[in-house]
């Protein structure tokens, strides 16, 4: 073989190694690509979960690095979520704030972001957020910060940032048939086909003249979260219920009115708490009725299970058991 012809042998030869590094490589996503692949689902959670879409995107970009950190390539886990100690499905090993720590593994990014939404709905230390308007991307963000979903001071900055700078406050603006895009662009991310596509279990009920009734799962239950002007007998009328069922559901008397942030249920609670939540300890301006709705458990049931007779209401410190009846 002559100059030339070992010349051009070694030039194929680096061209189908440097194809193959390439190909072996993990492409490296923008964060304006990372929020074009996932927006959708951001928003299929707020319309679940009441979590602001801006705020889950943001989370989203700044616990996953866009999508390219190793655990979210290789364990479909974007927000950095750890085992604790009521995960029970596949798990990872990971150097995070310690060596070899446990992390969550998900089938897919609609798994991660679905368990994101579940682990703030189902913590009470997180139930005042649901009080604000979810277009109040900045007060969410110093509201996670203040419920310690970081340890880092400049989270909530951070998570501002991101929402202004890329616009992700567009996502919070759920219209019917859309979510509006910056002035002068048009939008590509309709929500009407998905609207139109939800079961009669997921029916969306107008609360105001903007957002749609955010209809959810709570311990296997629909319900929804409650904002500032709602009452029971509206909502028996807006669902077709009788009053006597809301009130009932809901462990209501004639006349109460729930507060906003607090869960509405729409069928009969269940008698214990979902796995995971065995025991709560009674907060200062927490009630058993506050507790019994957060958790979706019959108040009478929790008072069974811990012995009480009604009325009698318990003191702040107090560990009560949801799932199991105390000796």
């Amino acid at each position: 073989m002559g100059k030339v012809g070992r010349l051009i042998a070694i030039v194929i030869s680096w061209l189908v190694c440097a194809t193959n590094l390439m190909a072996a490589s993990p492409q490296t996503l923008s964060r304006q690509a990372y929020i074009d692949k996932y927006a959708r689902i951001a928003v299929q959670e707020m319309i679940e979960h009441h979590i602001p879409a801006s705020i889950t995107m943001a989370q989203a970009c700044l616990e996953s690095r866009d999508g390219n950190s190793e655990l979210t390539r290789l364990s479909n886990n974007h927000f950095g979520i750890k085992c604790r100690n009521t995960w029970t499905g596949p798990t990872v090993r990971h150097n995070d704030d310690e060596a070899n720590e446990c992390f969550r593994k998900y089938k897919s990014a609609e798994e991660s972001f679905r368990d994101h939404s579940e682990f703030i709905t189902s913590s009470i230390r997180y139930s005042f957020l649901f009080s604000y308007d979810i277009r109040d991307f900045k007060k969410w963000a110093y509201g996670l910060k203040q419920a310690g979903y970081a340890t880092d001071p400049g989270y909530p900055v951070k998570l501002i940032k991101i929402i202004e700078d890329f616009k992700l406050y567009d996502l919070d603006q759920l219209d019917w048939k859309y979510v509006k895009a910056p002035e002068g662009k048009r939008s590509n991310f309709s929500l009407f086909g998905f609207l139109k596509k939800r079961s009669p279990d997921q029916n969306l009920g107008v609360v105001s003249g903007f957002l749609p009734r955010s209809i959810e799962r709570r311990n296997g239950k629909r319900a929804f979260i409650a904002i500032e002007g709602d009452d029971y007998a509206r909502i028996s009328d807006e669902f077709g219920k009788k009053d006597w069922q809301i009130y009932k559901y809901n462990d209501a008397q004639s006349g109460d009115v729930p507060e906003a942030g607090e869960p509405v249920f729409l069928q009969a609670k269940r008698s214990k708490a979902p796995r995971g939540n065995d025991f709560h300890v009674l907060q200062q301006g927490e009630t058993l009725r506050s507790i019994a709705q957060w958790y979706g458990v019959k108040l009478s049931s929790l008072r069974k299970m811990n012995k009480l007779d009604d009325p009698q209401e318990v003191t702040p410190g107090t560990t009560l058991s949801l799932r199991k009846r105390i000796r």
